[in-house]
């Protein structure tokens, strides 16, 4: 049980570099959109690799379970992806950030009716704790928040979609299928309706300009993609989705830091509080207790 819980764990701190990365893309000439089309692109190409080395045959899909794939790839990743982007250009960071944890909420009411998974009260606790802990860490107790009636129906547009893949994901779990075989299709069909949408020409001159703007796209594409979705569904593998999606949380918090050490922000107490209240949850979920979880 353990090394399932690690590895939600390890994709959400992996999830909080994110921004980094985005910042990183932008000094070479990849806007937010073209990060999108750069992080699923490459991590397919990631796990086409990861495919080809340990098991060819898991490019096997069966034409009446496409939709899984559909679904975790189109309706999840580049909708969840696609409606954070605008958010964040409609409202503060914070408010569009609060809006997507809304997330693990989603996931554990839809987990209850299409897996039968127990709402518990030791998920409610953990499920409270984390979100405000999200609440803290964004900051937006401190009045900053910036609310407009589109930017909130995008920001619940981004955790319906950010939930949407813990449960296409487990659909196709439960039909055999390998994580390596999800995230392939997932991030190959969020890569084609990236660039059909969005244009993939400028982001593809910027990525072929010279070897380091390539290595650095691989490099975004593998840390924030690539490894953590494929830890992300190996934890799903062996984790209630309701409960893993709660473990997931610990990615503000690694955002909160990284902005911490690298961009030297500040973190107020109520931010650090903050972090205190996700790590608690997160605690709390592995308390052994006589109540399933």
């Amino acid at each position: 049980m353990k090394k399932y819980v690690f590895a939600v764990l390890a994709a959400g701190c992996l999830w909080g570099t994110m921004g980094f990365f985005t910042r990183t893309l932008a000094t070479i000439g990849i806007d937010a959109e073209g990060a999108i089309l750069v992080r699923c692109a490459m991590a397919a190409l990631c796990f086409a690799v990861t495919i080809l080395i340990t098991n060819r045959a898991a490019f096997r899909v069966k034409p009446k379970d496409f939709w899984c794939f559909f679904g975790s790839g189109v309706c999840a990743l580049l909708f969840f992806t696609w409606c954070y982007f605008h958010a964040i250009n409609l409202m503060s960071l914070s408010a569009a950030a609060i809006l997507l944890y809304t997330a693990p909420t989603i996931v554990m009411l839809l987990s209850a009716v299409f897996f039968k998974e127990r709402i518990t009260p030791v998920k409610l606790l953990a499920l409270v704790l984390a979100f405000a802990g999200c609440v803290l860490v964004s900051g937006v107790g401190g009045g900053g928040a910036r609310l407009t009636a589109q930017g909130v129906l995008f920001g619940l547009g981004s955790g319906v979609g950010y939930a949407l893949y813990s449960i296409f994901a487990r659909f196709a779990l439960d039909r055999g299928y390998s994580s390596s075989t999800i995230n392939f299709y997932s991030c190959l069909l969020a890569a084609l309706g990236a660039a059909l949408i969005f244009g993939w020409q400028d982001t593809f001159a910027a990525f072929t300009a010279s070897w380091g703007n390539a290595g650095l796209c691989l490099l975004a594409g593998a840390v924030t993609c690539y490894l953590p979705y494929l830890f992300y569904t190996y934890g799903l593998s062996g984790l209630e989705t309701g409960r893993a999606s709660i473990l997931a949380s610990v990615e503000p918090v690694v955002a909160t830091l990284i902005g911490i050490l690298v961009y030297r922000e500040t973190m107020s107490l109520l931010a650090a509080l903050g972090v205190v209240l996700v790590l608690s949850a997160v605690a709390l979920l592995n308390l052994k207790t006589k109540e399933p979880a």
